[in-house]
């Protein structure tokens, strides 16, 4: 459909630069880098994450395009701190209607295409979390397995099982909202496929999106990304909506 390939570009072409005008006063995204990294020396630290094993240089065979001079190519891992979830077994034992209960967040729970998750149907108790993972409001989790790869921004605090990864933000103040459809484009969507080509059973894990390359603007810019986003893609749905309308109509 027209509005899909419409989509597509335009996400191709905000995470490639071509969307916003490069400001002087913005400064170099490897200042935002750098402010990244020593947050992250910081909470392994203070034992609030787990130290990983360094991340390989990115090649220059590896960069799939262009970005502009005062942005810079990085790997996801360094942005986030990503895990799995996990699933307390047997689940029907820890769900419960107490509203004390912590909201367990299942794939059910959302659309595709749907950008945030706000509520869950079901609740699980609290002696299930040290089987689980908790994951918090500005959290971004993506999909690992079946329709993998679909990224979600979290408004609410929960539980995830071991369907979804947890990408969680060093440092609070990226553009959550960026990410997420950075995570949606085109380049970054074919990266997960190709990271699972030939295996058999088709799963995103930790080490796979740890690795996945992107392109990281400043944060001024990220906002000005968004900000167009939110002017350009309800056209597209409009669009998309009348295409589907004519297509029912021609049936």
């Amino acid at each position: 459909m027209i509005a899909d390939a419409l989509k597509k570009a335009i996400l191709q072409a905000a995470i490639q630069g071509k969307l916003t005008e490069q400001l002087p006063e913005d400064g170099d995204a490897r200042g935002l880098l750098k402010e990244i990294q020593k947050e992250k020396a910081r909470l392994i630290k203070e034992g609030k994450i787990k130290k990983e094993k360094p991340l390989p240089e990115i090649k220059e065979e590896e960069i799939p395009f262009d970005i502009p001079e005062n942005w810079v190519w990085v790997r996801l891992g360094e942005l986030f701190d990503i895990a799995r979830g996990g699933s307390p077994r047997p689940i029907q034992s820890y769900i419960t209607t107490d509203p004390n209960g912590l909201n367990w967040i299942k794939i059910g729970d959302t659309e595709i295409g749907e950008k945030y998750i706000c509520n869950t149907n079901e609740k699980i108790r609290p002696s299930g979390l040290k089987k689980s993972r908790f994951v918090k409001n500005g959290d971004l989790l993506l999909t690992n397995s079946m329709s993998f790869g679909r990224p979600y921004i979290l408004q609410i605090d929960g539980c995830i099982h071991d369907g979804w990864l947890v990408l969680s933000p060093l440092l609070q103040n990226l553009n959550k909202e960026y990410f997420y459809h950075l995570l949606s484009s085109y380049t970054v969507q074919k990266e997960f496929r190709d990271s699972v080509s030939g295996a058999v059973v088709k799963n995103l894990n930790t080490d796979k999106v740890r690795l996945a390359i992107i392109p990281l603007p400043s944060l001024s810019e990220q906002t000005r990304i968004v900000e167009k986003l939110k002017s350009l893609l309800p056209e597209i749905e409009t669009l998309k909506a009348e295409e589907y309308r004519l297509d029912n109509l021609e049936k």
